[in-house]
């Protein structure tokens, strides 16, 4: 592994525009595996909230990726990039699955209508 206390004195005495980040997981082997969720809705107003993505390959191995914690705002026709991460890696992805949430209790239950979407894997990009 990397000791993480040292990458900043590194970054700093080289100048470096780069910004070092270490996602890890509490479960061993302890490393997460990043997407990049790319989707463009269809909604006509706007809708506030979380999304949970669910991938699985053909054999049936499912991974459910972490919450966000920050919510996103989602407009008609806008694009909105969403950093997510599993605890597995899916090589042959064969289902792609999305729940939307706005974490309240109380109020109407809303639909987030996709127009587009792309998953594409940070840590295989060529994927």
């Amino acid at each position: 592994g990397y000791h993480a206390d040292r990458w900043k004195k590194w970054l700093i005495a080289n100048n470096s525009p780069t910004k070092a980040y270490f996602d890890t997981s509490d479960q061993d082997p302890f490393c997460m595996y990043n997407y990049l969720l790319d989707i463009t809705t269809w909604n006509k107003s706007n809708r506030r909230g979380f999304i949970k993505v669910k991938i699985t390959d053909s054999a049936g191995n499912t991974v459910e990726s972490e919450m966000n914690s920050e919510a996103s705002t989602f407009q008609q026709y806008k694009r909105v990039k969403i950093l997510t991460g599993f605890y597995q890696d899916i090589e042959k992805i064969s289902k792609i699955s999305l729940t939307f949430s706005t974490k309240t209790l109380i109020g109407p239950k809303h639909k987030l209508r996709i127009l587009q979407m792309t998953l594409k894997s940070l840590n295989n990009p060529e994927r």
